[in-house]
């Protein structure tokens, strides 16, 4: 799939903000910090689309991007970061969470996991969450330039057999690099399988 336009639609506070119309959201949530903005950027081949931070948990609301006039791209906030208060921890848990569980029109989570990283008890929980409501969902994994070819294989089998303990099928994975660009074409072709069953 070939992005040629690519443009801000809203930020949403809840759920009864969100667009209203019958085009399917492809949403995208991870850990604070994982690179989120940076892949959304990649995907769209717009620097400044999403917004890019040092600080983590900047994204606080639902931000969708209406992509060739035919889906949305959804920037979901990032969950995990200590540095907000337990209030708006819990705020973000609740807007996450409706959005995730109850919104129907989101067609595909795809959830950013930190390939440098074990498997981190945040997002497990998550994924586990998603697997018992039924939520369709795959893995990115991001920052791959950071490893070599033979510590990513490690860090991916690692997932997969962590993951192997609880799930008889695993979720479609897929690896990224915003700095070298890799996993663009991957992800956006998938979005366009998932296009033409919609």
């Amino acid at each position: 799939m070939q992005i040629t336009r690519a443009e801000f639609k809203c930020s949403s506070a809840q759920l009864a903000q969100v667009p209203s119309d019958s085009l399917p959201d492809f949403a995208f949530i991870g850990r604070s910090n994982v690179g989120k903005s940076s892949l959304i950027n990649t995907l769209t081949g717009r620097n400044s689309l999403a917004k890019v931070s040092g600080t983590p948990g900047k994204t606080r609301l639902i931000n969708h991007f209406l992509i060739n006039g035919q889906w949305y791209l959804v920037d979901l906030p990032g969950y995990g970061y200590a540095r907000t208060s337990k209030s708006q921890r819990e705020d973000f848990s609740r807007l996450i969470l409706d959005y995730v569980l109850r919104c129907e029109r989101m067609h595909f989570l795809f959830v950013l996991l930190d390939s440098r990283l074990e498997p981190q008890a945040i997002d497990l929980r998550f994924i586990r969450l998603l697997g018992e409501h039924g939520v369709p969902f795959g893995l990115v994994f991001t920052k791959t330039d950071k490893l070599s070819r033979a510590q990513l294989d490690r860090s991916l089998d690692r997932y997969r057999r962590t993951l192997a303990e609880e799930w008889e099928e695993l979720p479609p994975i897929f690896t990224s690099s915003s700095l070298r660009g890799s996993g663009r074409e991957e992800i956006l072709d998938f979005i366009g399988q998932c296009l033409t069953q919609c």
